[in-house]
């Protein structure tokens, strides 16, 4: 990914992070919309507490927000160390840094707006797979810290 795509991406995901936060802030929670939704499951048992549906459902929403906005920082941070120090796995952080946002917070946002089953897709089960890229990207932007030279007459201990 080159850096003007990084950046580019980072802003655009940034702002639909705060697009959809407005959404499950104002829409979501106020319009009865969810209650209507899931009126007719059960109460979900949530570390020992018994929830209504929607309440839930809206909580995985906002974590679906919430995880979006922190990679969209993550990915705007990989495309400024990327400007200094360009590398394959910078790049490939980057990558799933934006994967991780499309499978783990958009699986959420489609899950709590058109149901667990829409289309046919158990949305459920895909949200695994973009929280796992988005570890694979923090796990690849700590290599790519590790592997950079220490600049000659740096200090390498942190106190000096």
């Amino acid at each position: 990914m080159s850096v003007r795509t990084c950046l580019s991406l980072a802003a655009a995901l940034g702002f639909l992070a705060v697009l959809f936060g407005a959404f499950g802030a104002h829409v979501l929670s106020d319009s009865g919309y969810l209650e209507r939704c899931y009126a007719n499951l059960e109460p979900r048992n949530v570390s020992g507490l018994q929830l209504p549906p929607a309440y839930k459902y809206l909580q995985d929403f906002h974590t679906g927000v919430r995880y979006h906005m922190w990679h969209a920082l993550a990915l705007f941070g990989v495309g400024l160390l990327m400007q200094h120090r360009p590398s394959r796995l910078l790049s490939t952080a980057a990558w799933c840094f934006f994967g991780g946002i499309v499978f783990f917070s958009g699986a959420l946002y489609v899950l709590v707006i058109c149901g667990p089953k829409f289309g046919g897709i158990t949305w459920g089960m895909i949200a695994p797979i973009g929280g796992t890229l988005q570890l694979v990207g923090w796990a690849l932007l700590i290599a790519a810290v590790l592997r950079t030279p220490v600049p000659a007459g740096s200090s390498t201990t942190p106190m000096d």
